[in-house]
């Protein structure tokens, strides 16, 4: 497949708008009381709210959009009127998926075609404000791009088997990348790459999965481990702990 070549974009993006996906369940955490993952105390604040402060508060991004389930959106918007969130941050009704998420929050911004569109998980709550800002800068440069680490373990490549797998090659590490959020695009290329995965019935991991199945060049920013997902209670446990070195 031909990419496409990156010309014509502006050096300083003038408008960067944030997604932030928060309609899952989170059932492999399995918190009695809690019902999804986003909502759980991380410092006495809920998770969904640390993650929108980081883009909420950088003056460079001028809005902030959660996707959220039907039945929690008023529980949300209360939440972002206890914490001091103003009309910058946005509420939409998700999807079942987070693919379908982040299309409804895409196709609900009053967004010019060079914006930029930042997508972040909501339970990455310790992203810091200088990789959002590379992030924004990667993309101005190339026209997408996402946050990524390096492999520290060796990756194999193996075939399945009744028996569980067979090793059919080794990746080199430095030929891999671990994906982390934000990832992003200019608004237009990132409108294409959903509304093409839509028509085609195409269900990507991530948002890169879509540009890169639109043609579209993917840089990508050197992430953190700090930047982790938080989907099993022990993650919850080592966020406490790295925000507790944080402060």
């Amino acid at each position: 497949m031909r990419l496409r070549t990156l010309t014509g974009y502006t050096a300083h993006p003038m408008v960067v708008h944030a997604i932030l996906p928060a309609a899952g369940l989170g059932t492999r955490m399995a918190v009695s009381g809690v019902s999804a993952k986003q909502f759980l105390s991380l410092g006495g604040v809920p998770i969904l709210i640390h993650s929108v402060r980081a883009f909420a508060d950088k003056l460079n991004v001028s809005t902030v959009t959660l996707a959220v389930r039907a039945t929690e959106i008023d529980h949300v918007r209360a939440q972002l009127k206890q914490y001091g969130f103003g009309d910058k941050v946005r509420v939409v009704t998700g999807g079942e998926t987070r693919q379908e998420s982040v299309a409804a929050a895409l196709r609900s911004l009053d967004a010019g075609d060079d914006d930029i569109v930042l997508v972040h998980d909501a339970v990455r709550p310790l992203i810091e404000p200088a990789t959002i800002e590379r992030t924004i800068e990667a993309i101005a440069k190339h026209g997408a791009a996402i946050v990524g680490v390096g492999a520290i373990d060796t990756i194999k490549l193996v075939e399945r088997t009744a028996d569980g797998a067979i090793i059919t090659g080794t990746v080199p590490r430095e030929r891999v990348v671990q994906a982390q959020t934000p990832q992003g695009a200019r608004y237009a290329d990132m409108l294409r790459a959903f509304d093409e995965a839509e028509v085609d019935s195409f269900a990507g991991t991530d948002e890169a999965s879509l540009l890169e199945r639109a043609g579209i060049t993917v840089a990508v920013v050197q992430g953190s481990s700090t930047n982790l997902k938080i989907t099993q209670p022990g993650d919850l446990e080592l966020a406490e702990f790295y925000l507790k070195a944080r402060r």
